[in-house]
């Protein structure tokens, strides 16, 4: 029997993402319309719409649907906005942003991460996304952007990703050290950082962005 992938979207948006306050409605509107089970390995399936980080080739995880909601509920793109995806993964969260925004900059390190999601979002007609096989800690660019989704982990945040952020600007990125990482949005304002806190959760680093381990003699 075919799985009924639209009514475990309602499911999704209903007891797992709007009772972790999302509550935009046009947040709410991608999430029940983007087909996350598109962008899921073939063996996960039947956990496209779960509460579970759904593994991804290369040590990689999929966003468990409560964190991709957040961080989209704090970024909450507009149909003007530039917005630059560090770490493309599945290609999910880059759709979902694509929706929102203007146009989407999505970077991996993963070259067949990149060419998997550009196939996927072409599927579905969305064209406004421009990908990039690249490592965030090096790549450089003369554009800044108005909001910034960063689907990994880093010990402290890059004063790189900062940079990046037009004036007003607003970026989602995850901090600290395992078991207990924070959620925060960071805002530009007018070239100094105010650093929101949003929530405690636990996600893989980006690589190179890991703590330096402490030796002990």
């Amino acid at each position: 029997m075919t799985p009924d992938y639209a009514h475990a979207r309602e499911l999704m948006v209903e007891q797992q993402v709007r009772p972790w306050d999302v509550l935009d409605p046009r947040v709410i509107d991608v999430l029940a319309t983007v087909p996350r089970e598109r962008f899921v390995p073939t063996p996960y399936l039947g956990a496209a719409y779960a509460d579970v980080a759904l593994p991804l080739a290369h040590g990689e995880y999929m966003f468990k649907p409560v964190i991709a909601g957040r961080a989209l509920e704090a970024l909450r793109p507009m149909d003007t906005d530039d917005v630059l995806e560090i770490g493309t993964g599945s290609g999910y969260v880059t759709a979902c942003l694509a929706k929102l925004a203007r146009e989407v900059t999505t970077i991996d390190r993963h070259a067949d991460f990149v060419d998997a999601a550009y196939g996927r979002l072409e599927q579905l007609g969305i064209a406004n996304t421009r990908f990039e096989v690249a490592d965030a800690l090096t790549w450089s660019t003369d554009r800044r952007f108005d909001a910034i989704c960063v689907n990994a982990a880093v010990d402290t945040i890059p004063s790189q990703f900062v940079t990046m952020l037009k004036p007003g600007g607003r970026m989602f990125i995850v901090r600290g050290h395992a078991p207990a990482m924070e959620a925060v949005l960071v805002r530009n304002e007018n070239g100094a950082s105010r650093i929101e806190s949003l929530f405690e959760t636990d996600i893989p680093y980006l690589v190179g962005a890991a703590p330096v381990p402490v030796f002990q003699f």
